[in-house]
This record gives structure tokens, sequence and C-alpha cells, in this order.
């Protein structure tokens, strides 16, 4: 099966998207950080209206597709010389084929297109399986952060970079 990444920014594929956040992070992360912050992220950023707010914010959304299903999607927004990666998400029915892995080398393809130097995403501290990925992938934890979400809420996360070379 073929696996191709299309940019989106229509309010039919945002709701595609909201559809599928909700299935992936209900199953992978109320483990975490329990039902009620899941529904509360969701909501603050992962709804159609949050995504087109963050879409008129400069973040660039893409399906990711297998063949002809939806099975997951990421985000990221230039910023300086990197492109901050916002969101990275896979399915569950889809894990471990190596998406996650394509979905990267993906993002460092469109770094180097724009000449810029690195990969920045944060992750949650206690989504172990995700950090082993990156750092398997070459990412670099840089610093802790824990931002206020609202509501009572916080992100405790690390950030990662990845230093990607020139295509020169």
């Amino acid at each position: 099966m073929s696996t191709s990444f299309r940019a989106t920014s229509t309010s039919d594929d945002l709701q595609q998207i909201e559809t599928l956040a909700r299935e992936i992070w209900e199953e992978h992360y109320t483990p975490i950080i329990g039902e009620a912050q899941v529904a509360y992220m969701l909501d603050k950023f992962q709804s159609v209206e949050a995504m087109q707010k963050q879409v008129k914010e400069g973040y660039e959304y893409f399906m990711l597709h297998e063949g002809e299903e939806l099975v997951g999607y990421l985000s990221f927004k230039e910023e300086q010389d990197e492109l901050f990666l916002s969101k990275v998400y896979v399915h569950s029915k889809v894990r471990g084929k190596g998406l996650g892995k394509t979905a990267i080398e993906f993002v460092k393809t469109e770094v180097q297109k724009r000449g810029l130097s690195q990969i920045r995403l944060t992750v949650n501290k206690y989504n172990h399986n995700s950090i082993a990925a990156y750092i398997k992938m070459g990412f670099a934890k840089t610093r802790e952060i824990v931002m206020d979400i609202g509501e009572g809420y916080v992100m405790d996360d690390y950030e990662m970079v990845l230093r990607v070379g020139s295509r020169e």
C-alpha cells in the first residue's frame, strides 16, 4: 500500500482530522493524562475551529493516507530557521509500520526545501514510546517545558530537536 501526504485546510478535511484526532487521543493519551484533560485538549487544539485558527496563524496541516484511508496527520509552522512540528499522529491500527518515521522524513524534506536547519517538537514526558522513537530517529532532548494551558491543566513536556543537513 502506498503512503501519501496531502496538504489541507478545507473545512471538510479538517473535520476528518478532528474525527481521527479524537480516536487517536482517546486511545493513546487517556492513560497518560486522563479523560478530562484529553477532552479539554481535543477541544482547545484539535477541533475544526482551533485548527482553522492555527492555519490562519501559519500552521500547515497534512493528511497521511495509507492507500485511500486517512491514518494520520501532522502540522507544522515555520519559525526562524526551523520547523516547529506541532502535531504528528498515527492511528494505533497502523503504528509499528514505519509511518511515524515516514512522517518525520516528509518533515525533514520540507525543512531542506525551505532552507531551514532543524525540526523542533514537544512531547509529553510520560509518552515513553514516542520519546524512544524520536531518539531513535536522531532527536535530542533540549529542555523540559511545563506550560499552563488553562482550566487548571498543564502540558508537561520535553522539547526535542533534530538538526537537518541541507541538500547542497
